[in-house]
């Protein structure tokens, strides 16, 4: 990951009922606090005479940004149908790559003031975290400024891991390049979608061969209904819905997934036999035998790569992308993630973050992180946003919805003409809400 453009994330929040100079204060004092659980986030990048990269925890601090932009309200951020520019300006280390963490800060908060809010958005060196490392330290950061004596979960920081690799990956003079442009004109738009919503997802990509053949099997259940009334059944009626078990039912996260897939393809108008990908970015912290403890620190994910050709993703219907896209996400257990470390040590190499056929989805962060849990002491965030880090045609972030109640926000960042169709695919937009963000805490 080193690679990879520093972790850029934040959370919008009410305005604060104390002043800004008190805030500021409490800010400061509580990231202080939290770091002192996190020492390694403080510290530096350093490559030792073997080329083995190591995190120095010396004690060298983080950037900490005051900033003002009275001019914004947060109406005017969070209305837009597009994810409105100012968003990149309220976070640190812009285009930033992990490797440069030798010298510069492995972190930095920004502390953006608004008309009738509050922005704080938090970069973080990709090399050193991961989304669960990540948000485990922001919430901690939260939890100490409401006030908290004592955190929840204190990182663990073991590195007898099969991640703590013997491996070297070497580095020309002044490190790596980025490996997607970051030049091509984007367009970035959040869509929302309600539990409701999820939940028909889910239904179609389980049941689809139900669906289709209902008509067949409530025709045989009449009939034996009929039967049994007679007296000419074994007292056995057929069920209308058989449901799968719990290894085999499609999630309602991979059943969302594969609607994407098909709606992006479909919106990029490519040949039939264009093999198009989705890569999903997994936690392996519950995958490895024994697993690694929950809030184990530092950076554990793999990416789950599906292919498929554009012919037959959209020639067959949802539950054939929902379902290749459940095989493989429960066939990554111990074994395949192993293999995936083994396979990397014989070859080590650099994360290719990019879309560099016109035909991939990158899948990141995740509707299961606490987001919204960070509350520093006057009310939940109102919204999530990202910067401009790691941002390339088909690059999707999951966020948990502001409401709690099951609901998802996917941060969708395409090309202008495939947005365009992506906004025109009624198959996709059916299931999508107009509702982004949580309403003001009254």
């Amino acid at each position: 990951m080193l690679s990879c453009q520093y972790i850029q994330k934040g959370v919008l929040l009410p305005y604060p009922p104390y002043s800004i100079d008190d805030l500021i204060t409490f800010l400061k004092h509580s990231l202080s606090t939290a770091l002192s659980h996190f020492p390694a986030l403080a510290g530096r990048l350093q490559t030792d005479p073997t080329d083995h990269i190591h995190i120095v925890c010396n004690d060298a601090g983080v950037d900490f940004i005051e900033a003002k932009a009275r001019h914004l309200s947060i109406h005017t951020i969070l209305s837009p149908t597009d994810v409105p520019e100012c968003f990149k300006g309220f976070f640190a280390f812009d285009k930033t790559l992990s490797y440069s963490g030798h010298a510069k800060p492995l972190m930095a908060v920004q502390v953006t003031e608004l008309q009738d809010g509050i922005f704080i958005g938090c970069s973080v060196n990709h090399a050193v975290t991961d989304g669960t490392s990540f948000w485990h330290f922001f919430n901690t950061f939260a939890e100490i400024c409401k006030g908290s004596k004592k955190i929840s979960n204190s990182p663990d920081f073991s590195r007898n891991t099969l991640f703590n690799s013997p491996a070297v990956l070497k580095f020309p003079a002044g490190g790596p390049k980025v490996t997607f442009s970051g030049d091509e004109p984007l367009r970035e738009r959040v869509f929302h979608f309600r539990r409701e919503a999820i939940l028909k997802l889910k239904f179609r990509a389980n049941n689809n061969d139900l669906i289709c053949n209902s008509a067949e099997i409530f025709g045989k259940q009449r009939n034996d209904s009929w039967k049994a009334a007679n007296g000419e059944s074994n007292g056995k009626v057929a069920p209308l819905f058989l449901m799968k078990d719990k290894t085999a039912e499609i999630s309602s996260f991979q059943s969302l997934c594969a609607q994407l897939w098909r709606s992006v393809t479909r919106a990029r108008k490519l040949m039939p036999s264009k093999m198009t990908t989705f890569r999903m970015a997994v936690n392996c912290r519950h995958r490895l035998e024994p697993r690694l403890e929950p809030y184990y620190f530092g950076n554990a994910i793999q990416s789950i790569p599906t292919a498929a050709s554009a012919g037959e993703l959209l020639s067959k219907d949802l539950s054939f992308g929902a379902e290749l896209l459940h095989r493989n996400v429960v066939a990554h257990g111990d074994g395949t993630v192993r293999k995936g470390i083994s396979d990397w040590e014989k070859e080590p190499r650099l994360f290719p973050l990019g879309n560099f056929d016109g035909a991939s989805i990158t899948m990141g962060s995740s509707p299961r992180f606490p987001m919204y849990d960070n509350d520093f002491g006057w009310g939940r965030p109102l919204a999530v946003r990202s910067g401009r880090a790691n941002k390339f045609d088909g690059k999707i972030s999951a966020f948990p919805g502001g409401d709690g109640k099951g609901s998802v926000d996917l941060e969708v960042v395409l090309s202008p003409d495939t947005m365009i169709g992506l906004e025109n695919d009624g198959e996709f937009m059916q299931y999508v809400s107009e509702i982004s963000g949580c309403p003001p805490t009254p």
